[in-house]
């Protein structure tokens, strides 16, 4: 008996031939033989929707070179990998001579996709976003040069999917859209699409209600890059999960990238199909976390100066110590700040700062945060924030580490896990031993229990 592999081999050849080389990677190339039975070639095919796809499109030639290949009695049967996690993944079975179809049981082409046609993709981007809007720092390192990969070569790095994650008003969506318009860029022959799991979702609905799901997922599936935002929105939403998950499964198949954002990790989406949290793992998951005040500066100083606005220095630290939430509260007090200037036409100085945050930030003071206190501290002893979160074991940094910890234990909520990653990345244990030794210190040595009051009371007093 011949082999299965190189009589399916045979097969490509002609079939290449046929279709043409881009047809031919995207629907025959990831199609594997399994097995030769006398005449019938049984092959797999990535899911339900490709199996559907090769019907609508590629009938006639499979007939015409399965039976130039193994003669008029040939028969061709699919195993679709349908992924269910069910038994209900089962072989379809097709006789190409007569152009008849037999299925093995009706649940394995449940939700079928028939896909006609191919539609203009407007891409939805928003091209003020872009890379050297994105303020590069700690918080998005890994995260923006991982985008910036993707963007040289979408689809053919192992960043696919590319999942982008982390609380809102982190520039989750900046740094997805900065991607799509960047490709645009470098490769004006891509579809890239971006759009809302909302949205999705709705049109989704949409095309069931007029019975167009074809044309719908027809649509999606000639796209060259794919950026769904927010895709933890897809929760308790099977139907628009199983559209979603076919999609998916194509594109990536067919070496497309795919691009999400979530406000949580993969591990700790909740209300999703484990199929396609599955998948949402097979690329890079990266975090994109709260800007540490360096990077809150930096992105101060970058909108004011696009804007064309002078801020003094002690403005821009003020800020950034004040507001540690998020990138788009700390935009917001500053559209406030330069409005403020603009009807009062006064000046931008710290004051016109304090009485511009007072109408965002709760009246009974600013919150004092891990990255203010570790500020004051370093001015106070006159060393450098870096020396704080080094290894150095000088005794005036030990010190001035001890009690910053101390400090920050006092004035927030943090854990002290959080607590110790302000400083160097430093363990519990070592923050437990700096706030006994300041606790002990404070009520044996009178000096520096005199210091720790003074500094107690001057961080209050700043931020009050």
């Amino acid at each position: 008996m011949e082999d299965f592999k190189k009589v399916w081999e045979k097969c490509l050849s002609l079939i290449k031939e046929e279709v043409g080389e881009q047809s031919y990677n995207t629907w025959f190339k990831p199609i594997y033989a399994l097995k030769l039975e006398g005449t019938n070639l049984l092959i797999q095919v990535p899911s339900q929707f490709f199996y559907e796809w090769l019907e609508e499109h590629y009938v006639g030639v499979l007939r015409k070179v399965i039976i130039s290949v193994l003669g008029e009695n040939a028969r061709l049967e699919y195993s679709v990998v349908v992924d269910r996690g069910d038994k209900d993944n089962q072989a379809v079975t097709v006789n190409l001579q007569s152009n008849s179809k037999r299925l093995s049981q009706e649940s394995a082409v449940a939700d079928p996709f028939e896909i006609k046609g191919l539609a203009t993709v407007n891409s939805q981007l928003n091209l003020n976003y872009t890379f050297d809007s994105l303020v590069e720092g700690e918080c998005n390192l890994l995260a923006r040069n991982a985008g910036i990969a993707v963007a040289e070569n979408p689809g053919k790095t192992s960043f696919n999917p590319l999942l982008i994650y982390g609380g809102t008003g982190l520039g989750k969506t900046h740094l997805v859209q900065s991607i799509g318009n960047d490709i645009k860029i470098k490769h004006p022959e891509k579809q890239v699409l971006y759009v809302s799991s909302e949205k999705f979702t709705n049109q989704v609905i949409d095309a069931l209600r007029t019975n167009k799901i074809q044309e719908f997922a027809n649509f999606f599936l000639q796209l060259d890059v794919l950026i769904l935002d927010d895709v933890q929105f897809l929760a308790k939403k099977d139907r628009t999960q199983e559209v979603f998950f076919h999609i998916f499964n194509t594109l990536h198949q067919s070496g497309k990238q795919i691009i999400l954002t979530s406000d949580r990790s993969p591990k700790d989406l909740k209300d999703l199909q484990d199929r396609l949290i599955s998948r949402f793992k097979w690329g890079l998951s990266a975090e994109i976390s709260i800007p540490e005040v360096e990077t809150r500066m930096a992105i101060l100083q970058y909108k004011a100066m696009n804007d064309g606005i002078v801020l003094p220095n002690e403005v821009v630290e003020y800020l950034a110590h004040s507001i540690d939430t998020n990138v788009r509260e700390l935009e917001g007090v500053l559209i406030s700040l330069v409005a403020q200037s603009s009807l009062m036409k006064k000046e931008i100085d710290l004051d016109l700062a304090k009485q511009a945050l007072s109408s965002i930030v709760d009246s009974a003071g600013l919150e004092i945060n891990a990255d203010y206190v570790q500020k004051y501290v370093s001015d106070y002893f006159d060393v450098s924030v870096e020396l704080l979160k080094s290894k150095t074991r000088k005794r005036e940094i030990v010190v001035a580490r001890q009690i910053g910890m101390y400090l920050t234990k006092e004035f927030t909520n943090l854990s002290l896990k959080s607590i110790g990653s302000h400083y160097g990345g430093r363990d519990h244990t070592t923050v437990i031993h700096a706030i006994n030794t300041v606790n002990d210190l404070v009520d044996t040595d009178m000096q520096f229990s005199h210091m720790v009051d003074e500094i107690l009371k001057t961080v209050k007093m700043k931020a009050s």
